[in-house]
């Protein structure tokens, strides 16, 4: 189970990240302007962008235990996690490349190019 102190923890270590309340004063976290991850409690999840509604898709019809989505999100490649359902490894995978795809192109490129491997 990750907890909202992980989700914190993950999306602040990433370059150039700030937290900010948003949405009825959940914790959202961005890079510039651009909100990457989201803490929602209704239903309680983590907020996560993908490249496409087709990711989401696969991704909710293969493990809908702990990816789902709701009707606001039904246009959007938005997906909704479980916290529950997931761990500190994998929330770290989720956080990271949603912010990948939010944040700044040159800010990603300089981070992946410094990354070891």
């Amino acid at each position: 189970m990750v907890s909202h102190d992980d989700v914190r923890r993950i999306a602040l270590s990433l370059p150039e990240t700030h937290e900010r309340s948003s949405y009825g004063g959940r914790p959202s976290f961005r890079t510039t302007k651009q909100m990457f991850t989201w803490i929602r409690d209704d239903p309680k999840a983590l907020v996560i962008w993908l490249p496409t509604v087709d990711d989401r898709d696969v991704l909710v019809g293969a493990e809908p235990d702990k990816f789902f989505t709701t009707d606001h999100y039904a246009d959007h490649p938005i997906v909704l996690v479980r916290l529950d359902a997931i761990d500190v490894d994998e929330a770290t995978e989720l956080i990271t490349d949603s912010w990948r795809m939010r944040g700044p192109k040159r800010l990603v490129a300089d981070w992946e190019a410094a990354q070891p491997g």
